[in-house]
């Protein structure tokens, strides 16, 4: 049974016309459930992270600075959300849903959560959405218990996982690849350990074509042994900040072409589902919902 972490706690209420969509994490599950890709039975809620896992990532200070609402305007002007106890539970929670479905991952084959994809945050800040970074905490927590040796990072948002790359910078264990908006955040890109850079406008056939190159070499070369998926819809043609032109379709193609290889090669995949702005949320839960079709159809 695919299992796919969710609380109430996800969708945070933000100001009017804060243009981050929270709503669409009410709206994804209702809409799976609706449609009967999910039943209540395939979701479970997390409960806080243990705080050493965190730390084992993030500086303590930060951190702790984070708990006790601690950064100045500038901290927080550049996460974009603003800052209360009710906003640090949530991403403590949010942690968790993706360590927990990584390790479900490593039974099942494959491990979701509905939100997630943190790729933004730093080993001692946070920018873009991204507070904690789930990513790097899930993968740290894995490679510490010894439950794998070498983990490659998918990371398709649309905008570069700068954070993810920065810390994982020096480590051999990790495998960080980013394809994302040339022209796009960040301004200043770090340097993960594959990095394509994509031209405005980039349609279905040219996008597919590159990832399907470069991501079928890396399985190939880095042999990893689990793999996480950032699975942002920023990429759609439609979306606010994207800068890309893939269509409904070449985003579940996407999705497609990383579960399936991951499926081949009996590879756990856990998936986090990033970011989305498009102008109607319909196609926001369209195309997050394609990526847990394709998960019960590949996996179940």
């Amino acid at each position: 049974m695919l299992k796919v972490a969710w609380s109430t706690k996800y969708a945070h209420p933000l100001p009017h016309g804060h243009r981050f969509p929270m709503e669409k994490y009410e709206l994804l599950p209702e809409q799976l459930i609706y449609e009967g890709t999910l039943t209540k039975e395939n979701l479970f809620s997390p409960l806080a992270l243990d705080e050493s896992l965190i730390t084992a990532t993030h500086e303590l200070e930060y951190f702790q600075k984070l708990k006790s609402l601690g950064l100045n305007k500038s901290e927080i002007r550049k996460t974009g959300f603003p800052l209360s106890k009710e906003l640090i539970d949530r991403e403590i929670h949010i942690m968790n849903g993706s360590v927990m479905a990584a390790f479900n991952a490593i039974s099942d084959g494959i491990g979701m959560n509905i939100a997630g994809g943190t790729h933004h945050a730093f080993k001692d800040r946070g920018e873009g959405f991204c507070l904690l970074n789930d990513i790097a905490i899930a993968a740290n927590a894995l490679l510490s218990q010894q439950i794998a040796a070498k983990i490659l990072v998918v990371d398709l948002d649309v905008h570069q996982g700068n954070g993810t790359a920065a810390l994982f910078e020096n480590e051999p264990n990790v495998f960080t690849f980013s394809m994302h908006g040339k022209n796009n955040y960040p301004l200043h890109k770090e340097r993960s350990d594959l990095d394509l850079a994509l031209e405005d406008n980039m349609d279905d056939t040219n996008y597919l074509q590159l990832l399907d190159k470069h991501f079928k070499r890396l399985l190939d070369v880095v042999e990893p042994d689990f793999i996480f998926y950032q699975s942002g819809v920023d990429v759609l043609a439609t979306d606010k900040l994207g800068r890309l032109g893939l269509s409904l379709q070449g985003c579940k193609e996407r999705d497609k072409m990383v579960l399936t290889a991951a499926k081949l090669n009996n590879i756990p995949v856990m998936c986090c589902m990033g970011g989305g702005y498009s102008h109607k949320i319909s196609d926001i839960i369209e195309a997050h919902a394609n990526t847990f079709r394709l998960a019960q159809e590949i996996y179940f």
